[in-house]
């Protein structure tokens, strides 16, 4: 099982977010899925105008902080889930808060609704199968929730997660963290 809480980080202000692993799996199914995901209406990604010749590129930064080091893996998806950017980010100090940066052109095709649904999923991997796991880095037409050859939070006894201050952003430039 995973536990998690939400509490404020002193350091931003920002709210964060706790995983810790109390029971490992090491044997995820092919379709099993251990994530943390953030949902996103449409009127919040209009302006970044996907799904269109003129999408736009957009950045998505975030604190995070692990018991574990290695490569890690996430996902942005469109609503329907049928359009999907796998990542990765590298923790390399254990227990220390790290700001990770993620550049991700603006997807082209599939549909993104521009009104009060469901447009966009941000998606931090805990462990996923093989089933929603694909090459980082370019856009697929699958749902996909983690990246090819990521570290499995959940498969390791007594693993901690954390992740705050995310922020998404147009254009290809990270700012500081703005609550």
């Amino acid at each position: 099982s995973v536990t998690s809480t939400d509490e404020t980080c002193s350091g931003n202000g920002a709210l964060q977010m706790s995983v810790s692993n109390t029971t490992a799996d090491a044997s995820i199914p092919t379709t099993g899925r251990y994530l943390i995901r953030h949902k996103l209406e449409g009127n919040t990604i209009s302006q970044l105008n996907l799904g269109s010749s003129v999408a736009q590129t957009f950045t998505l930064s975030f604190y995070v902080k692990s018991s574990l080091t290695g490569t890690f893996g996430g996902s942005v998806l469109n609503g329907a889930q049928d359009r999907s950017y796998p990542f990765t980010y590298t923790i390399s100090s254990a227990n220390t808060w790290e700001r990770k940066t993620v550049t991700i052109a603006g997807d082209t095709t599939g549909t993104w609704p521009t009104d009060n649904t469901k447009a966009m999923q941000i998606g931090w991997s805990l462990g996923v199968g093989s089933d929603y796991l694909n090459t980082a880095g370019a856009w697929a037409g699958s749902q996909e929730w983690g990246a090819t050859g990521e570290t499995a939070v959940i498969a390791t006894l007594n693993a901690t997660w954390q992740i705050t201050g995310v922020q998404l952003e147009v254009g290809e430039t990270a700012t500081p963290f703005e609550h």
